[in-house]
């Protein structure tokens, strides 16, 4: 008998389904990828590839999960959603992407396992309001844990390193550097004034106080730049 004021959660998500949703995201990119005649949209940049993709899903699930359960939001449909949410990225155009990544999940999660109804349209709502861009106390928590670790994947170390890597792609000299990274620090201090939670905040904050460091080490070790990341000439 389940003690009074015990909540029956409705929905578990064991780590064996969870993981064979994980193997299907992964494949579904990189079949998307490879049936494309020109090799994949964008494919020389690395972050549109498949693996990139992935790699940020992954990313944006671990950022979710803890998100959610410091906050109090329904962790399996956060993880479920956040696994989800880019897995059209490489197939739709970007303003269509969430809206058809949701009719992926509900296609898969419809036809593999039970998954009551209710649990599905959460998870779709969740992913289709991924690309929401408004206030983020408009749309449910678990929409929320989802769109907060999304914005803050890019955040950190691991912006500074795609923004670095995307100066090779644009034949610049690593004297550029400061200007790039002041672009991610630009993005990171957005991206903190948008997010709601306490522990999204805390996140994007830690992240933030990398890329400062970063910043102040490129501008001790490299001769040519000056304070405001211009070089001398």
């Amino acid at each position: 008998m389940v003690p009074v004021g015990v909540e029956i959660k409705e929905t578990e998500v064991s780590d064996e389904d969870f993981e064979e949703m994980k193997g299907f995201v992964r494949d579904y990119l990189a079949a998307s990828v490879e049936s494309e005649e020109d090799g994949g949209r964008m494919r020389w940049y690395p972050w549109h590839s498949a693996d990139y993709r992935f790699n940020h899903i992954l990313n944006v699930v671990d950022l979710a999960a803890d998100i959610a359960e410091s906050e109090g939001a329904d962790a399996d449909v956060v993880r479920v959603a956040a696994v989800f949410h880019d897995v059209a990225k490489l197939e739709a155009e970007q303003d269509v992407h969430a809206e058809a990544g949701a009719r992926v999940a509900r296609e898969y999660l419809q036809s593999r396992g039970n998954y009551p109804e209710s649990f599905i349209e959460e998870v779709c709502g969740a992913v289709v309001d991924h690309s929401y861009t408004g206030d983020l106390t408009d749309v449910p928590l678990e929409s929320r844990c989802l769109i907060e670790a999304d914005v803050l994947d890019k955040v950190g170390a691991n912006g500074a390193v795609l923004m670095l890597l995307r100066m090779g792609y644009e034949s610049r000299t690593h004297m550029d550097a400061a200007k790039m990274v002041d672009r991610v620090l630009q993005r990171a201090n957005d991206h903190t004034e948008r997010v709601v939670s306490d522990t999204a905040e805390s996140i994007a904050h830690q992240r933030i106080k990398r890329v400062k460091w970063l910043r102040e080490w490129l501008e001790e070790e490299v001769s040519r730049m000056d304070a405001d990341g211009v070089t001398e000439r």
